[in-house]
Order: structure tokens, then sequence, then C-alpha cells
């Protein structure tokens, strides 16, 4: 079972963080990458595989390769687990 997230990047940032959920529901998350050659891409699918404790090829950018604005999919895990690590971010 997996879960679709709606992340906000802002890339060339100085620290690489999940900084909290925005008002729309969407997580904000600064990366040390810039967004060249999918660098930002790489490190958002480490940082997030970090955070909700799967492998990183347990996650996925399905929308939004190339925009601020991403949709991700996050395999192997349910709604309540996602739930629970967005609030302890």
């Amino acid at each position: 079972m997996g879960v679709l997230v709606t992340v906000r990047v802002q890339p060339g940032a100085r620290r690489t963080e999940v900084v909290g959920t925005l008002a729309d529901g969407s997580l904000k998350v600064r990366l040390t990458a810039p967004p060249v050659r999918g660098q930002a891409n790489k490190e958002l699918v480490r940082l997030l595989a970090g955070k909700f404790g799967v492998p990183e090829s347990a996650v996925r950018i399905v929308r939004g390769q190339s925009s601020r604005v991403k949709i991700v999919s996050v395999e192997g895990m349910g709604h309540t687990t996602a739930a629970k690590t967005e609030k302890g971010v």
C-alpha cells in the first residue's frame, strides 16, 4: 500500500530539510542540491525515503519532474503512517 504526497521544493537552500506542512496540506522541503540534471529530484527521493523509513526505490516522483511542486508516490506505507510522520516533521 502506498500514498501520494504533494511536495513544494526549494532547491539551492543552505540545508536539506523538511520544513513542515503548508496550509494546503503539502510538505515544504528545502534541498541543498541545485535544480540541474535531476540533482534536486535525487536528493528529494533520498530525503523522503529516510524520513518515511522506506527504501529509495519505494519513492517515485509521479508528477512535476521539473517543477517546484511535485506529486510523490511512497510505496510500503499507509495513510496513517504518512500522517504521523508528517506531523512529526
